[in-house]
C-alpha cells in the first residue's frame, strides 16, 4: 500500500518538511539493522483525533531499545507529546503512526557504542492492512517455510527493525504462494506469531493465543483482545499452539496495528468457519474503542493535541 506524504515528520525535537526528512546512506541502521520502531494508529473520534494506546507503545517502543541496549535520549513523556503533535500537524482524522530510534550517520562497524542514537515519527493515512473485508471475509494464510527466531538469536521480545527482515522473507513467500499472510513457528514447532500480527484460536469454546517463549511479540493490540474478550464473558488463554491446532480450529483471527482484527478462513488450505461468532464479536467491539465509542475503554483513546 502506496505512503500517502503529509507535511510534517518529526525529527530530534522539531517538525521538518516531509521531504527534507532524511538520512545519509552511512547511517548505522541502514547497514546493520539495529534500530527499534512502533507501529500506532489514531482514529477519528467525535472529540478529535485519538491515538490507540499511545503511552503503552512508547513505554513498549523504549523496552525494545533497553533488550538491544540502545538508550533513545527522550523520555516516554517526551516522545508522546512528539507524537500528538505529529498527528495534529496532519491535519488528518485519522493516521498511522511510525515512530523509530535508530543508530545514525559518524561511526561504521558493528560497534553502536559511538553511535548516536535519533529518532523519528512519522504519519500517513493508512487503510486496513489485510484488506477491508478481512472481518467478513476471511485471510488465507499459509505455514512459512521460516522460522521465527530463538530467543537467544534476534531477540523476539523487541520490535528491532532488522527482526523484519524474518518477516519479510515469510511475507513475500507467503504472497507468491498465493496466500495473504504466513503463520511463523518456533524453533521448536510451535506457533509463534504471523509476520505482523498476534494469533487467536478458538478451540473447545476457548480463544487461546502463543506465550511470549514461542516467540510471540507482546502484542497492544492482542493485550486489547484479551481485555475485550473477559468483559464479553469469552475464556481466554494463553498456551502453546500446535499446527495442527490450527488446521481443526473452531474459529481463527489475527490482530495488530496495522491488521486490527481479521479472520482467518484457512491455514494451508484447511479451510476455518469463518467468520467465527467469537471473532466477530471482538471485532466489532474493537472498532468502536479505537474510535471512543466504548465508554469503558475511553483510557485507551489519547487525544492528540
Amino acid at each position: 500500500m502506496p505512503i500517502t506524504s503529509t507535511s510534517k515528520i518529526w525529527m530530534n525535537g522539531e517538525l521538518v518538511d516531509w521531504e527534507q526528512a532524511q538520512v545519509h546512506v552511512l547511517t548505522h541502521t541502514l547497514h546493520y539493522g539495529s534500530g527499534v520502531f512502533e507501529g500506532i494508529r489514531a482514529y477519528e473520534t467525535s472529540e478529535g483525533p485519538a491515538v490507540f494506546r499511545l503511552t503503552e507503545h512508547i513505554v513498549r517502543m523504549h523496552n525494545s531499545a533497553k533488550i538491544i541496549g540502545m538508550t533513545i535520549p527522550y523520555s516516554v513523556d517526551e516522545l508522546v507529546a512528539a507524537t500528538k503533535a505529529t498527528v495534529a500537524s496532519t491535519g488528518l482524522p485519522s493516521c498511522y503512526v511510525r515512530p523509530i530510534a535508530y543508530y545514525g550517520y559518524g561511526e561504521m562497524g558493528l560497534n553502536t557504542l559511538p553511535c548516536s542514537v535519533d529518532v523519528a515519527i512519522a504519519c500517513w493515512p493508512w487503510g486496513a492492512y489485510l484488506g477491508d473485508d478481512a472481518v467478513e471475509k476471511g485471510v488465507r494464510m499459509k505455514i512459512s517455510s521460516w522460522t521465527r527466531h530463538d530467543h537467544n538469536t534476534m531477540p523476539p521480545a523487541s520490535k528491532t527493525t532488522g527482526n523484519y527482515v524474518n518477516s519479510s522473507l515469510a511475507k513475500v513467500e507467503a504472497l507468491n504462494a498465493g496466500y495473504d499472510e504466513a503463520v511463523m513457528l518456533a524453533p521448536n514447532g510451535l506457533v509463534a506469531e504471523c509476520t505482523g500480527e498476534n494469533i487467536f484460536v478458538v478451540r473447545n469454546d476457548t480463544m487461546i493465543t502463543p506465550p511470549l517463549s514461542a516467540g510471540a511479540l507482546e502484542g497492544i493490540t492482542q493485550s486489547s483482545v484479551m481485555t475485550i474478550a473477559r468483559d464479553l464473558d469469552i475464556a481466554c488463554v494463553v498456551d502453546n499452539i500446535a499446527r495442527s491446532d490450527l488446521y481443526i480450529a473452531e474459529e481463527m483471527f489475527v490482530c495488530g496495528t496495522a491488521a486490527e482484527v481479521s479472520s482467518v478462513n484457512s491455514v494451508d488450505d484447511r479451510a476455518i468457519p469463518c467468520p467465527g461468532p467469537k471473532t466477530k464479536a471482538i471485532a466489532e467491539t474493537y472498532a468502536r474503542a479505537v474510535r471512543g465509542e466504548e465508554p469503558r475503554y475511553k483510557e485507551w483513546c489519547e487525544l492528540a493535541e
